[in-house]
């Protein structure tokens, strides 16, 4: 059972009050029955010296004797030197032979040695206590004889029985007056204690706002003036912590590497949403072990080795079989003791891609400058061997050849100058409505030359109602390098098409033709520079492998998409999509 502050005080004060009540009690009782017994005794010898004094020892008849003891109220006796009773004012006269010999009675021997003597004993004659003074009759010798006067203590008990219900009502009445003082004072002092108690409760649950009010001057309120200075106190401190963590919160979130610290028994203490992204967890993972949050042994092995080993750690891995992560490790020390570890996972496969696509860059852009740049060098030496004179047709046939290959070169500079026009941070398009029919028809009269060559026929199939918002000159440079692919691999005698719809707000602008189809695997490559779903025969067709990979540059430019597919009746349709211009313009 719990009981409050308030009851324990109060039972400690009522303890106290009882002792006290209780001891006082006794002492009073105690004190009380002796001084009216002194009193008593002395009132007996002023009576017994008075009688004494007013009478004459020789005169006091049995008949005297009990005229003064009805006067006084007590008991007279008179006893001779020898311890013979006399006379005795409750003994009848013939009686007094039979009365036993008082000279061993304390107050008797007393009174004839000392003059006076005085007892409180039980009286074997009249059956109850009572109690004795004696004087001498004659006070210079004890010869005479002894006066003693007896009176029985049933007053003195009844006085001290009603003075004891007195005192005993008196120590109730105080007693009840002190517990309700008690009880108001411990009443306001328990709701100090339960005001300092809810601003402690307030303080722990991180309320600081609140303080604590301070109304005197002693211990509680000093108790409380340190409250509240711990309360700013630790209110500042709570809120340095909080601005500190909501910049580490900041910090973890706005880092792109995944942060990762984890005991020494592998428990997950704290991730990022980086790393969340990176092993595609939740926060929920913090206070689960590592191996549930990934299985690859290169990340176990490294982390059993900065333990082991206390070192840092560096190295790279391949996560999910496309995601290559460069990591970090370090040991979590604490006054020198490993306390866990610290990894920090930095996703470079963007970088290995782009890392890839420029060394194939290289090697293409090699590859291609290099077979033309030897053809031309071949054939001008031959030139210079005297060609020219020896064999004029032939030499006119090798000058042809030397002008295609400059020419192939030629575009493949200016595309590669295109390409790198538009991956220039900041490049933007001017867009407008443009009439599309318009940017068809000049395209199509561009590739018409070399489709009449093949006769392949090209077809414009009707155009929605509408105009399409793009950079004119940047269009017809889309149209122009997917119209020249799809003459390009088109067989003789083939078809091109090209249909245009509208989808909501874009319009799309598919390109189809009859040719052999984009392998599906090649689908996903065929607009990367210098790719060739074949290599042989896109070389023979001249291209420089860069127009699809300019048009994907110029729909993104366009805030539109390009893809392409391959159709069922056979040959590929290269698509892309461009947003309408507002109806009206």
């Amino acid at each position: 059972m719990r009981f409050s502050i308030r009851w324990k005080l109060l039972a400690t004060y009522l303890l106290v009050l009882l002792v006290m009540g209780g001891t006082l009690f006794v002492y009073l009782d105690r004190t009380l029955e002796q001084q009216l017994t002194e009193n008593l005794r002395n009132s007996l010898y002023q009576e017994a010296e008075l009688t004494v004094l007013f009478s004459d020892p020789a005169s006091l008849s049995p008949a005297l004797v009990r005229e003064i003891a009805a006067r006084t109220a007590s008991r007279l006796s008179i006893i001779a030197a020898d311890g013979t009773v006399l006379a005795d004012s409750q003994v009848a006269d013939v009686d007094l032979a039979a009365v036993e010999n008082h000279l061993s009675r304390p107050e008797i021997a007393a009174a004839l040695q000392n003059g006076r003597g005085s007892t409180v004993r039980h009286s074997a004659t009249i059956g109850i206590d009572m109690l004795y003074a004696a004087v001498r009759l004659d006070p210079k010798t004890a010869k005479k004889g002894v006066l003693r006067l007896a009176l029985p203590l049933q007053a003195v008990k009844e006085a001290q029985t009603s003075l004891r219900q007195s005192l005993i009502l008196a120590f109730l009445l105080s007693g009840l007056l002190a517990g309700g003082l008690s009880l108001l004072l411990i009443q306001l002092f328990s709701n100090t204690l339960h005001n300092l108690s809810e601003g402690a409760k307030r303080f722990g649950s991180g309320d600081f706002r609140r303080k604590l009010s301070i109304t005197g001057n002693d211990e509680i309120s000093d108790l409380a003036r340190v409250m509240n200075t711990m309360a700013e106190s630790l209110n500042l401190q709570m809120a340095n912590l909080e601005a500190q963590r909501n910049r580490l919160d900041t910090i973890l979130r706005g880092m792109g590497e995944g942060l990762l610290v984890a005991d020494r028994s592998g428990i997950v203490l704290l991730i990022n949403p980086a790393f969340c992204s990176l092993f595609r967890v939740t926060a929920d993972a913090v206070g689960q072990p590592l191996i549930n949050l990934s299985r690859h042994p290169t990340l176990h092995e490294t982390f059993r080795r900065v333990l082991t080993g206390r070192s840092e750690e560096s190295g790279e891995f391949v996560l999910d079989g496309n995601t290559t992560l460069l990591t970090h490790w370090v040991p979590l020390l604490d006054n020198n003791e490993l306390i866990g570890v610290v990894a920090v996972f930095h996703d470079i496969s963007e970088l290995k891609r782009l890392e890839t696509i420029r060394r194939d860059f290289v090697a293409n852009v090699s590859h291609e400058l290099r077979t033309p740049v030897t053809v031309i060098r071949g054939y001008a030496e031959t030139l210079g061997s005297g060609l020219i004179s020896k064999d004029p047709a032939t030499a006119e046939r090798f000058a042809n050849v030397i002008k295609n290959h400059a020419e192939r070169l030629t575009s493949l500079i200016s595309d590669l100058l295109t390409l790198s026009q538009l991956e220039v941070q900041g490049f933007t398009l001017t867009l407008a409505p443009c009439d599309l029919n318009e940017r068809l028809q000049h395209c199509c009269e561009l590739v018409k030359p070399k489709a009449e060559e093949k006769e392949i026929s090209i077809t414009i199939s009707p155009l929605p109602p509408g105009k399409i918002l793009a950079d004119a000159q940047r269009l017809e440079q889309i149209l122009f390098n997917l119209l020249d692919n799809a003459v390009k691999y088109t067989p003789n005698g083939g078809a091109v098409t090209i249909n245009v719809s509208n989808e909501g707000e874009l319009m799309r602008i598919a390109i189809d033709d009859t040719g052999p189809g984009v392998p599906e695997a090649a689908q996903q490559r065929i607009f990367e520079r210098f790719y060739r779903a074949d290599a042989g025969r896109s070389r023979e067709e001249g291209g420089t492998g860069l127009g699809l990979a300019i048009a994907k540059h110029l729909v993104g430019l366009h805030g539109g998409s390009i893809g392409v597919t391959n159709r069922r009746k056979g040959g590929s349709s290269f698509f892309f999509t461009l947003h309408r211009a507002p109806s009206g313009s």
